[in-house]
């Protein structure tokens, strides 16, 4: 990740939810939903991840065409959270902080296509104002060597993926992928935000 400055010194969103306390979902491309829902289900306050597609319809929300890159949908995770234990700010911040590489369009890495890029499914305005004002103001800080290539754009409907898929770096542990690509981000996370793991242990 091509990140200009210390990432414990990353500045929270400027903007904030306009949303009080309970039950908010987002839902999130970072690249392999593997990965991204590795970090997430770290965090507290965050209730349930699921990985799934989005972008795209009924008809190709399956793993194997959705992998063919010839698909609208991106690899996403839906995160559902208790907004009174951690806020927007604090999701979208670890997004672009920690789960993937905002400035990449249309890959993350090694994963290359359109179903990796990155982007925000926004469920109402208030979450939308609050994506695009802090991608503004990460832009406008140069925080990246590179702009945002982060797309903001409403969710039509969330299709969640297959079984095998859910808390898959977690029961494989071992798998070369998650060694190489999902452990880093997930160790990343431990040493940065502290503070904001379940059961506040970092290691």
């Amino acid at each position: 990740m091509a990140l200009k400055i210390d990432p414990w010194t990353f500045p929270d969103p400027q903007t904030t939810a306009k949303t009080g306390d309970g039950l908010q979902k987002i839902v999130l491309g970072g690249g392999c939903f593997w990965c991204t829902e590795a970090v997430y289900r770290q965090l507290d306050g965050v209730l349930d991840v699921r990985p799934g597609y989005a972008g795209g319809t009924a008809a190709t929300a399956d793993y194997k065409t959705v992998c063919t890159g010839a698909t609208d949908h991106v690899e996403v995770i839906e995160v559902s959270y208790d907004a009174g234990r951690i806020d927007l700010g604090q999701i979208l911040k670890i997004f672009f902080s920690i789960a993937h590489d905002p400035t990449q369009k249309d890959r993350q890495g090694n994963d290359v296509g359109r179903q990796y890029r990155s982007a925000i499914f926004y469920a109402d305005d208030d979450q939308r104002q609050v994506a695009e004002a802090y991608i503004r103001q990460i832009d406008g800080a140069a925080l990246f060597e590179d702009k945002v290539q982060t797309e903001v754009v409403p969710l039509v409907e969330f299709f969640e993926a297959e079984e095998y898929h859910h808390d898959f770096a977690a029961r494989n542990p071992m798998q070369g992928y998650i060694r190489a690509v999902s452990t880093p981000k997930v160790e990343k996370l431990k040493a940065v935000h502290g503070k904001l793991l379940k059961g506040r242990l970092a290691s």
